[in-house]
């Protein structure tokens, strides 16, 4: 098969491309410049200015995942929040006008959205089937990009609803772990807060799996089948990790550190893969204790 990705040379992005190309199947990506793969040579990379000159590059795809936008680990200040939604809208609008161009498009998009368009809540339990309502930053934002993605013009399009994507190589994880290496690891805030996570290894393979299945459409949530809350996933780190989990760190101290953006660890959200499970997705890493000694252990994707 060949696949294009827009944000391949992100976290998620170059786990997928490496999944893909393990597979067999054909990767293109789609960067700002025509040198954006980072010099990963086995992969066609394309700009967006040269496929505005020449689209054959992408005819003939079996289908586009676009995972571009910029980072949202940072402080989330007006100037950055505008960066934050317009990456993400940008990126969208120009892929549909690309595929509105194309004259065999593709049968399916895989989108990038988020966990974070259900907002937050410590008794809530989040599926594909609940509505959504944005009630601050985040849920604003992904809400923004599900609606830009639906003018897409192909026959399905998946919106992938990502919570905490664990890997050593990017994302979260590798701060997360740093005060555990540092003997400080410890819960953060109440540790009560849910935390819906999965392992880079099971959504590159979610992702691919959405594509070959034509009955998966709409949101799908990309979290494993088994949230945990801070307070157990930070016992796991320190499992995985061989350090003690003892030392908590205080909200207001994260408050004062991140602003706004504190709010993602601070209060969680407990979501569940209801659509993956139900179409015979089987996670090879169901639980955050499996995931991260995969991760820290040996043999770890």
């Amino acid at each position: 098969m060949k696949f294009a990705i827009c944000g391949g040379t992100g976290f998620i992005g170059g786990a997928l491309a490496r999944y893909l190309e393990q597979s067999g199947d054909e990767v293109v990506l789609i960067s700002r410049t025509a040198s954006g793969g980072g010099g990963r040579e086995r992969w066609k990379t394309v700009s967006w200015d040269d496929l505005d000159a020449d689209l054959r590059t992408l005819e003939g795809l079996d289908a586009i995942v676009n995972l571009a936008g910029e980072s949202i680990n940072q402080r989330w200040s007006d100037k950055a929040k505008r960066r934050i939604l317009q990456s993400r809208l940008d990126t969208t609008e120009k892929l549909a006008r690309l595929v509105a161009g194309l004259e065999h498009k593709p049968k399916v998009v895989v989108n990038g959205s988020a966990i974070g368009i259900y907002g937050t809540s410590e008794t809530e339990v989040y599926d594909e089937s609940r509505p959504v309502r944005a009630s601050d930053f985040l849920s604003g934002v992904v809400e923004s990009w599900e609606k830009a993605a639906d003018a897409i013009p192909v026959e399905r399009i998946v919106k992938l609803r990502t919570g905490l994507v664990l890997g050593k190589e990017g994302g979260a994880l590798p701060v997360m772990a740093l005060p555990y290496k540092l003997f400080a690891g410890g819960r953060v805030g109440s540790g009560k807060q849910w935390m819906s996570w999965i392992h880079v290894y099971d959504i590159a393979r979610l992702i691919r799996y959405c594509i070959e299945r034509p009955e998966m459409s709409g949101p799908v949530n990309a979290t494993a089948p088994n949230p945990v809350t801070n307070d157990s996933f930070g016992r796991a780190l320190a499992a995985a990790l061989h350090r003690p989990h003892w030392f908590p760190v205080p909200g207001f101290v994260f408050r004062a550190v991140f602003g706004e953006m504190s709010e993602l660890l601070l209060a969680g959200q407990q979501v569940l893969p209801k659509s993956a499970v139900e179409h015979g997705f089987e996670f090879q890493y169901p639980t955050v204790d499996k995931a991260l000694q995969s991760i820290y252990g040996h043999g770890s994707h």
